[in-house]
């Protein structure tokens, strides 16, 4: 099982990230811009900001780590069980909801240097 707090771990590992708040829950952000929100208890889950094709392919792995609501058809977002995740998984996910609002002068500078896998 993962926590929030390891979430923001793996974020803070890619550069400028700022711990936040969204829609009054804790939140992830770049440049202002946020990429990553866990979602009330009542929500449940972590959402993280991706490709509309990623999502796809993460919700017909059958995969329960990952999973969608109706507010978020046609949006790139997937929603996360951070109980069920693999933490390879996160960290890439988390890494490219990063990229997805990022500055392109962070993903140059991220870009030249190797990546860090834990």
């Amino acid at each position: 099982m993962h926590t929030w707090e390891e979430v923001v771990d793996i974020a803070q590992r890619l550069p400028e990230v700022e711990v936040s708040t969204s829609y009054n829950t804790p939140a992830l952000k770049v440049g202002g811009k946020g990429f990553a929100r866990l979602r009330s208890e009542a929500e449940g889950g972590l959402m993280l900001l991706c490709a509309l094709e990623e999502k796809e392919a993460l919700l017909a792995s059958g995969d329960p780590a990952f999973y969608t609501t109706p507010h978020y058809d046609g949006y790139g977002a997937i929603l996360v069980d951070l109980e069920r995740v693999d933490r390879q998984q996160l960290v890439e996910l988390v890494a490219e909801a990063w990229r997805i609002r990022s500055p392109a002068r962070l993903r140059k500078r991220v870009d030249g240097e190797a990546p860090r896998t834990n």
